[in-house]
């Protein structure tokens, strides 16, 4: 699942990358501030994966936790 998570974030960083369609046929400070609105946006997007991940390894250790609590060996 770490790999499936690291592989979104490389692909959303790659997508944030390069020329964007919607800023064709701008230029100066136009330009400038298209380019910038696509930064922000990849930004926004890899930081909620990274959250999805992070929500996602916080399930899977608390179910770890209760699983590894709940077939734990009885004191005698």
């Amino acid at each position: 699942m770490q790999i499936l998570f690291l592989v979104w974030v490389i692909a959303g960083v790659a997508s944030g990358n390069g020329t964007d369609e919607s800023c064709s046929g701008l230029t100066g400070d136009s330009l400038e501030a298209c380019q910038d609105a696509g930064d922000v946006g990849t930004t926004i997007g890899v930081g909620l994966i990274v959250a999805f991940w992070v929500a996602a390894d916080f399930i899977l250790a608390l179910t770890y936790v209760i699983y590894r609590f709940a077939t734990r060996q009885q004191r005698a």
